[in-house]
C-alpha cells in the first residue's frame, strides 16, 4: 500500500523497474518504493528518492544505478535525496513483497504484529521456504539492520524477516 503519492512519468517506469536494490537484487527500486518522483523538466529527468532509513549506505549506489539506466536510455538526469516523508514498509508493492518471499526473506508484517513478533515472541512470521508460522526470533538483526533473523521450527531453515518501518 502506497500512502504517499508517487509522481512517476509512465515512460520512465520500465527503465526504473530494471534498477534493483543493491542489497536485495530481486527487488526493483519501484517495488521497494524508494522512487518518490521521476519527471521530465527541460529535457532532464529529475528523480527524487527516499532512503529506507536515514544513513542507508545503498542510496549512493541506487542514485548511480538510476543515472546509468537513464543515460543508457538516452536521458540526462539529476537525482535528489529526500528525507520527508520518511520511507515506510507500506510503500513496498505487492509484487515487491512477493519478490522478497520468493527470494527467501519474509515480508514485513503490520506495525502491531511486528511488535508482537520482535518484542513478545509471537509466532506470526511466515517461513518463506515452507509457509509455516511455527517460527521464532533468533536475533533482532539479520543480514542487515533492517532485517531480523528467524528460524522455522518445522523445516529448520533460518531466514531473514524484513522489519516493519513506519
Amino acid at each position: 500500500m502506497v500512502t504517499e503519492k508517487q509522481h512517476i512519468d509512465k515512460t520512465l517506469i520500465p527503465i526504473l523497474e530494471r534498477v534493483s536494490d543493491p542489497e536485495i537484487p530481486v527487488l526493483s527500486i519501484i517495488d521497494m518504493g524508494v522512487v518518490r518522483s521521476a519527471v521530465f523538466e527541460n529535457n532532464i529527468v529529475k528523480v527524487q528518492i527516499t532512503p529506507t532509513y536515514s544513513g542507508c549506505p545503498a542510496m549512493d549506489v541506487i542514485g548511480d544505478d538510476i543515472k546509468k539506466a537513464l543515460k543508457d536510455a538516452g536521458y540526462q538526469s539529476e537525482i535528489k535525496l529526500i528525507l520527508a516523508p520518511a520511507w515506510t514498509t507500506d510503500w513496498i508493492t505487492p509484487r515487491g513483497r512477493k519478490a522478497l518471499e520468493d527470494y527467501g526473506i519474509a515480508a514485513p508484517l503490520d506495525a502491531e504484529a511486528d511488535k508482537d513478533v520482535l518484542l513478545h515472541g509471537k509466532r506470526l512470521v511466515k517461513c518463506p521456504q515452507c509457509g509455516s508460522t511455527n517460527t521464532k526470533l533468533v536475533s533482532q538483526f539479520g543480514s542487515t539492520a533492517c532485517k531480523a533473523l528467524f528460524k522455522c521450527d518445522d523445516c529448520q531453515e533460518p531466514f531473514d524477516y524484513f522489519k516493519c518501518l513506519k
